[in-house]
């Protein structure tokens, strides 16, 4: 089992930035996938973008590419996502999850077994 805090959320104006950090524990060397999934009141749950935990290859929701990044630090366990030129309809819980296995493509809440409790965001206007 792998354990997922995720910290950094906060309130910013429109065009501002945000860097949301989650960190690992437990059963590390299982990971094969993090990836940072996004909440909006009365809305889905969505993917924003994954990371390959030992070759570092990362994936974004095609929307999202060019304002946010992900990346990683295998030495302090820890997955970052930077966003930038935030909008107001960024607002939301951003969550980090984990998985066993990386690919290249959108993930779907279902794809993970290991959830973080969740970091707010608002973006004002």
């Amino acid at each position: 089992q792998v354990q997922l805090v995720e910290s950094g959320g906060g309130l910013v104006q429109a065009g501002g930035s945000l860097s949301l950090s989650c960190v690992a524990s437990g059963r590390t060397l299982s990971l094969g996938v993090i990836a940072w999934f996004r909440q909006a009141p009365g809305k889905e749950r969505e993917f924003v973008a994954a990371i390959s935990w030992s070759g570092g290859s990362t994936y974004y929701e095609d929307s999202l590419k060019g304002r946010f990044t992900i990346s990683r630090d295998n030495t302090k366990n820890t997955v970052y996502l930077q966003m930038n030129s935030l909008k107001p309809e960024d607002t939301g819980v951003y969550y980090c999850a984990a998985d066993r296995t990386y690919y290249s493509g959108n993930y779907y809440p279902g794809d993970f077994g290991s959830w973080g409790q969740g970091t707010q965001v608002t973006v004002s206007s």
